[in-house]
């Protein structure tokens, strides 16, 4: 797995929690969430913005993160979306650990 996964994973585990990997979320589409954890409608979404060209940095791709995640909130689904500066900070850990463990 690449290296926001096993950030993201360390997380999972130091905090005793057992997320679902590439969730498809959607009935009809083919989305998928990073992480998931499915009976809460808790997802967890890493953002890698690494350069500019990155598929989540042009309109195109963030018009369809956009329909993406306005589908999944239809759905009922509330979503973490977590980049690198937010891993290395430690504000990944207490979004985690505050939507899912004090919901």
């Amino acid at each position: 797995m690449k290296k926001r996964g096993c950030d993201l994973l360390m997380i999972f585990h130091l905090l005793k929690l057992r997320p679902i990997a590439e969730y498809r979320f959607h009935p009809v589409r083919k989305w998928k969430f990073d992480f998931a954890f499915p009976d809460k409608l808790i997802a967890v979404e890493y953002e890698g913005i690494f350069s500019n060209k990155s598929r989540h940095t042009g309109l195109t791709g963030y018009t369809k993160d956009c329909e993406k995640y306005s589908e999944a909130a239809i759905l009922g689904w509330r979503i973490l979306r977590i980049t690198a500066p937010m891993l290395r900070n430690g504000m990944a850990f207490n979004l985690i650990e505050r939507i899912l463990l004090e919901a």
